[in-house]
């Protein structure tokens, strides 16, 4: 059971559906999705056409000096070259994060602050600079090139753009690396090492980033945005892809105390587990994600009976979205109406290594601000759902205990357990 309590305390956000708290509220209240035809797919030889695009920003081109994000941020000329397109996310991600919770220069830049990011690096721009070597010479490519384009390049220009001081780490578990930053950074509350801890997840939003999941016919090759993306239902036929960036700030009691801040929520424990199965394909009983819930629960120290809303990892793929289902089944029961079940990638479709802290934010907000989402795009449900409380509309009940899964190649799975705040 977590000794020490931890809470978030701020969030930022670069999304596929809204680029501020406001706008993301609004979109989950009225399932309002971020999935439109993309140009670059308009190919005959191309079988997906949907994308969940970032909007506001144009970071397609591989030049840094031709890139343009929204008024009001502000970054730097020499930061803006070591970035990859969704390090343009994640800094703008960050410095809402930093309004949102009103710290200071003295609160983010100390040994007692850390940082935890989670992304796959820029297949863009990594490809871009491998090619240049390759053509023009090996001194030909940029000295930023590599901490632009690979999986750490959001920790390393993060923590030396906003000066952090405390732990850096990046994470690297697929669609579960930023659940394990979270929980990583939870434990370094929780054992007393850290103060305050951001955790930031990021992935590029392109073609590049994208398509290379066709060849795993994980991706939905529906054309109309309206049906793409739609977890448990009979039909459903991939994921759809997405990008951004979203940062979230926790912090210990003391420092919610000291600060005078309110929290969002509560997080109260978190669990992970492997499935120890495929490298591709999640266990079909989801044995992995199980043992993940049963252990949020237990270091939360409550019973199933206690959740009022699980947010689902579910993606929109045939086998994923059932072993989820199994593993809610056996853990929370069949047909007792509770807990409410829904996937919000049916709006924002799935981001990768950003997906984990994306909806755990979702999650902070639907405590905060008392509602719970609907899980938008279903026809006919599936079979397997049946004794699942899905619904399929938002809401307007306040969840007071939430779980968030989270699910990765190679059966990485993370259970994120939050609790509404008293008073």
């Amino acid at each position: 059971m977590v000794s020490k309590r931890v809470f978030i305390t701020g969030l930022g956000f670069i999304t596929s559906i809204g680029n501020d708290q406001e706008s993301v509220v609004r979109s989950l209240r009225e399932l309002r999705h971020g999935i439109e035809r993309y140009p670059e797919f308009d190919d005959p030889d191309v079988p997906v056409k949907v994308l969940a695009t970032v909007k506001g920003f144009d970071v397609d081109s591989t030049d840094f000096e031709d890139w343009t994000y929204p008024e009001g941020y502000s970054i730097r000329r020499e930061v803006l070259r070591g970035l990859a397109p969704h390090g343009v996310y994640a800094w703008c991600a960050m410095q809402q994060c930093i309004a949102d919770a009103r710290l200071d220069e003295a609160d983010i830049s100390n040994p007692d602050t850390g940082l935890y990011a989670a992304s796959a690096g820029s297949p863009r721009l990594l490809y871009h600079q491998l090619t240049r070597m390759n053509r023009l010479g090996v001194m030909r490519c940029p000295p930023t090139g590599i901490v632009s384009s690979i999986a750490g390049t959001l920790n390393f220009n993060l923590v030396a753009g906003f000066r952090i001081l405390g732990a850096s780490c990046g994470f690297s578990s697929a669609c579960a690396s930023s659940g394990h930053a979270l929980g990583f950074a939870v434990d370094e509350i929780v054992s007393g090492r850290k103060k305050r801890m951001f955790i930031v997840g990021g992935e590029d939003c392109n073609r590049e980033s994208s398509l290379p999941f066709a060849g795993m016919r994980a991706l939905s090759v529906q054309s109309d945005p309206d049906k793409a993306s739609r977890p448990f239902d009979k039909a459903r036929d991939g994921f759809v892809s997405t990008g951004g960036a979203v940062a979230m700030l926790i912090e210990s009691e003391d420092e919610v105390a000291r600060r005078g801040v309110r929290p969002y929520c509560e997080i109260i424990g978190w669990g992970q587990a492997s499935d120890g199965h495929n490298v591709a394909i999640s266990h079909p009983e989801g044995a992995g994600l199980e043992q993940a819930m049963r252990r949020a629960l237990a270091s939360g120290g409550l019973d199933p009976e206690a959740v009022d809303y699980i947010n689902a990892h579910a993606t929109s793929t045939p086998i994923g979205d059932v072993s989820e289902l199994r593993a809610i089944k056996r853990v929370f029961g069949v047909g007792r109406g509770r807990p409410y079940v829904s996937a919000t990638k049916a709006l924002t479709g799935h981001g990768l290594s950003l997906s984990s802290v994306m909806e755990a934010g979702f999650c902070a907000l639907a405590i905060r601000d008392g509602f719970i989402p609907g899980s938008a795009h279903i026809t006919e449900l599936d079979p397997e759902a049946e004794g699942v409380a899905i619904n399929r509309e938002t809401l307007a009940e306040a969840p007071k205990t939430v779980l968030s899964n989270s699910s990765g190649f190679g059966g990485a799975n993370v259970a994120i357990l939050m609790r509404a705040v008293e008073g």
